[in-house]
């Protein structure tokens, strides 16, 4: 009898769309991978909080990318805003040259659900504004924009219309102008965060715990730093980042694991096989996306430089 696998559900909708990504993450990790390392993580750890807080739903973190969906264009904005006033706070206890930014993009517009991911136009979109925004900016279209007015503590500057590339129209660009230094708590004279289900009600505020510093806080403080790195990297394959654990964490509350973790850790023939497999199929392919699938698996694979170098090349 012959069996018909039935193929996944599409699912169509409209979404508010956030897509961010790290500025000069090449360069930083040219000078000081380890550095690099950490300070992504410290920062996904304040970035992936704020979104949990505002209702958001990530759905792709390739690297140093980050792609998130909203239930509203407000909590998307407010979001952002937060996350680059927060990122701009924890970036003061680090030398200039270790100091990693953002740029961001929010789009609404129709998307495509299929397997857990989304796709389509409206993810494009958010996706090329990241790349106009400034660094630690944000960069919204004319839709998000109409949306926010009167609603948010903050000024738009209009870019004009603007070309992308596989966009098939041109679109209405606007910066968004916002205080940097100000508490990523407060919109104005209103909390930023409320409960998604009652935005009219501040006595349903959510806390925001601000981003710690390793160099400085009480000791409960720097317990609360330990266990957010280490549920960031406790599920990853990379061996480098149970080191990098280990280095800031000697005395840490998870070390006996990330020592397991790491006599675990070593790569058999086998997988080695399998990864030059991959990577002879991703290589002859020449698809960006691939290329991504590649570096989030094998994130310190034996092709990752070279795999860079292709991004490079195609994303020009």
């Amino acid at each position: 009898m012959e069996i018909r696998m039935e193929a996944p559900p599409l699912q169509r909708k409209l979404a508010a769309i956030l897509a961010a990504d790290v500025e000069g993450y090449s360069r930083l990790m040219h000078v000081n991978e380890e550095r690099t390392l950490a300070t992504l993580t410290s920062h996904r750890t304040i970035v992936d909080s704020i979104i949990e807080r505002a209702n958001g739903e990530i759905f792709g973190t390739a690297g140093d990318s980050v792609l998130a969906e909203f239930p509203s264009i407000v909590l998307a904005f407010n979001a952002a805003v937060a996350m680059q006033q927060s990122i701009w706070r924890a970036n003061q206890s680090l030398p200039d040259e270790e100091r990693m930014n953002f740029r961001i993009g929010i789009n609404v517009g129709d998307v495509l659900v299929k397997n857990g991911d989304i796709f389509g136009d409206g993810v494009n979109i958010a996706a090329r504004l990241e790349g106009m925004a400034d660094v630690g900016g944000i960069c919204v279209t004319r839709g998000v924009r109409d949306h926010l007015r009167d609603r948010v503590d903050a000024a738009f500057e209009d870019l004009g219309e603007q070309t992308f590339k596989n966009i098939g129209r041109p679109l209405r660009v606007f910066r968004v102008e916002f205080d940097q230094e100000a508490d990523p708590l407060s919109d104005g004279p209103r909390p930023r965060f409320m409960n998604a289900d009652d935005e009219s009600n501040p006595d349903t505020r959510t806390p925001y715990a601000e981003p710690m510093s390793l160099d400085h806080g009480t000791s409960e403080d720097l317990q609360q730093v330990e266990i957010a790195f280490w549920d960031a990297v406790r599920e990853s394959n990379d061996p480098n980042e149970y080191k990098l654990y280990l280095s800031r964490f000697p005395d840490g509350k998870f070390v006996d694991l990330a020592h397991a973790r790491l006599e675990n850790s070593k790569p058999s023939p086998e997988d080695l096989a399998v990864e030059v497999a991959f990577w002879d199929t991703v290589r002859s392919d020449g698809n960006a996306a691939m290329i991504d699938a590649y570096l989030a698996k094998y994130p310190r694979g034996q092709f990752c430089d070279l795999a860079r170098l292709m991004l490079a090349t195609l994303r020009k």
